[in-house]
């Protein structure tokens, strides 16, 4: 496993995205979150990821509380990260949340408790305010943003009275904003960008494409218009690419797709996984090493692929379930 190490914290390349944990929306079912769940957990440590990234609002606390139920006697193996829900984040809302994502976790500490969402009607400042009170009680270690704009990023640091270690935002080869500005500013400050949806749900694991007999994609992935048909007819050139540099590597698309996302400085991803094979396949793409000519190729495959989006596509593929 690669780390990063940035703002005094030494990160997994490739952590542990939970948000799938508990949650009715993907729907893995009980057993899952009863066991399954739990497994993957401890193989992730086992493989040494570090970061394991939940949220309060990820089936109302469900989440976290598996995440600490699965890391008893395993605390100092994990970089914890929450995230507060921005609904009314006053700076004592924020407070009393932390407390209560801490307790839920089981743990003394959250190692990188996050924003989630900015609120454009609650003042940065008084939410960062709760946050630099939970850290100078020892509640929280490290303070990050998610969803992000630079320039909120930046008034966050202000706001804070201290750097933000990180940004988390969604970023893959079919999401490239972040490379506007996040990423070069995060490598020259010594912050990360945590990469969420790294496999765009797993768009780009080539698992689901326009050929008769590909699976139908369910849950979550049902109502996102990435997986209409019409796209998937888009991104066979992309999907293609990730195969044949896959095969080269003797890897899977996926993990190629994972490998692009953290071959950037400061960059590290978080995928969710559906079993204990899956958290394995996505460990081993920390150690992929992509060439710069594989790197263009992917660029270039990305940057042709103009998957249709906005209401249309979302109405399409809602109609499609």
């Amino acid at each position: 496993m690669r780390y990063v190490e940035a703002g005094g914290a030494r990160v997994s390349v490739i952590g542990l995205g939970t948000w799938q944990f508990g949650s009715r929306e993907w729907g893995y079912g009980a057993s899952y979150a009863e066991g399954e769940a739990g497994a993957i957990l401890q193989k992730a440590l086992d493989l040494g990821i570090n970061l394991i990234d939940t949220a309060e609002i990820y089936a109302f606390g469900r989440s976290e509380k598996i995440v600490g139920q699965a890391l008893a006697g395993r605390r100092r193996e994990a970089l914890v990260a929450s995230k507060v829900f921005p609904v009314m984040p006053l700076a004592a809302v924020v407070q009393q949340r932390g407390r209560a994502s801490a307790r839920r976790l089981g743990i003394e500490q959250i190692d990188l408790y996050q924003v989630h969402w900015p609120n454009p009607v609650v003042p940065l400042g008084t939410t960062m305010r709760g946050m630099r009170s939970l850290r100078d009680a020892g509640v929280v270690d490290h303070v990050g943003v998610s969803n992000f704009s630079l320039g909120r990023w930046q008034e966050a640091d202000v706001a804070l009275g201290s750097p933000v270690l990180s940004n988390q935002v969604q970023y893959s080869l079919v999401q490239r904003k972040p490379e506007k500005e996040l990423l070069d500013w995060a490598a020259a400050n010594d912050r990360i960008v945590i990469a969420y949806s790294p496999l765009a749900q797993g768009f780009l694991s080539g698992r689901y494409r326009a050929t008769a007999g590909s699976p139908r994609p369910g849950g979550m992935r049902a109502s996102n218009a990435l997986f209409q048909t019409e796209n998937l007819e888009k991104g066979e050139g992309l999907l293609s690419t990730l195969d044949r540099i896959a095969a080269a590597h003797q890897a899977k698309p996926a993990q190629v797709a994972l490998a692009w996302v953290v071959q950037h400085p400061n960059v590290v991803a978080i995928p969710g996984a559906s079993s204990v094979a899956q958290v394995e396949s996505n460990a081993q793409a920390a150690d992929l090493q992509l060439s710069g000519d594989e790197m263009v190729e992917l660029d270039e495959a990305s940057g042709a692929f103009d998957p249709e989006t906005g209401p249309t596509a979302m109405i399409k593929a809602r109609l499609r379930r």
